[in-house]
């Protein structure tokens, strides 16, 4: 099936004069206009396009990449306003509508503003909604504390910033944990840090620093492994210059003396003036 609004992997079918026709595996075929269609591109081959419906609702293949695809939120400017509503460039030719009626309140040109993409049941068309809040999911949040997530932020808080995590989830960046430059519209990575029992996340910029017992016994297991890489012996000390250790290891000293003695007290070292040898 041909899935509108999204990237679809089609088959080129027939050349036409007004451009190629692509087909899935169950028949369905669109049109990829001339000015689309590579010069490479021959039947039989396969092209990843976007599907979309024209200004004529006709479906249409294109090789240009939307800013956002069915179901995913975005963050676009508003290039024209018409007794409709307001279009939205979303990199296509064809602007994307966003109708009154989907507005929480007007917009004008120039304004930015964040939207989500979906597919209208009634008409068939791709438009935009500007009322998001009821297209996050807040059960079945497949999210770990410390996994790292896609951020977009969408909006000032009293406490920070509102963010959308992997186009699906709604997350809060706190102010005094923001140490970067951040605007409505930025993306950036961030690193969950609490899920909470309403379905709202915490998210931090900075990844999570680990346990410290979680840290010597990662460090642990790289010394040992490098000592039996290196026939039993590396040239470091607890007097070796950080530089040094970080070089040879990718580990701070203070890391590194916890760790010797760590695995010192387990008898799995022995400590000489000269450096450190596995036992």
């Amino acid at each position: 099936m041909i899935s509108i609004g999204r990237t679809n992997t089609l088959t080129a079918l027939r050349h036409t004069s007004v451009g190629m026709f692509l087909g899935d595996d169950d028949g369905n075929d669109v049109l990829l206009p001339n000015k689309y269609v590579p010069e490479t591109l021959r039947e039989g081959d396969t092209l990843d396009v976007f599907v979309y419906t024209d200004s004529e609702d006709r479906l249409v293949a294109t090789t240009l990449r939307p800013a956002l695809e069915r179901n995913e939120f975005g963050y676009l400017q508003v290039v024209a306003v018409t007794p409709v509503g307001a279009f939205l460039d979303w990199g296509l030719e064809k602007d994307l509508l966003l109708p009154f009626r989907e507005q929480p309140q007007p917009l004008r040109v120039g304004q930015w503003t964040t939207v989500f993409l979906r597919l209208d049941g009634e008409t068939n068309r791709l438009v935009a909604t500007a009322k998001i809040a009821r297209y996050f999911q807040t059960d079945r949040i497949a999210l770990a504390v410390g996994q790292e997530v896609d951020v977009l932020v969408y909006e000032r808080s009293d406490l920070g910033f509102n963010a959308i995590l992997d186009n699906r989830y709604r997350g809060l960046i706190y102010a005094n944990e923001i140490f970067q430059p951040l605007r409505l519209g930025s993306r950036v990575r961030g690193f969950v840090k609490t899920v909470r029992a309403d379905g709202g996340i915490d998210v931090a910029l900075q990844k999570p620093a680990q346990p410290h017992q979680q840290l010597v016994e990662e460090a642990g297991e790289k010394l040992l492994r490098l000592l039996g890489e290196n026939n039993g012996f590396l040239p470091l000390t607890d007097q070796s210059e950080p530089a040094l250790i970080y070089e040879r290891l990718g580990m701070s000293k203070k890391t590194f003396k916890k760790t010797l003695g760590a695995l010192y007290r387990e008898r799995r070292v022995r400590l000489e003036p000269d450096g450190v040898y596995l036992v």
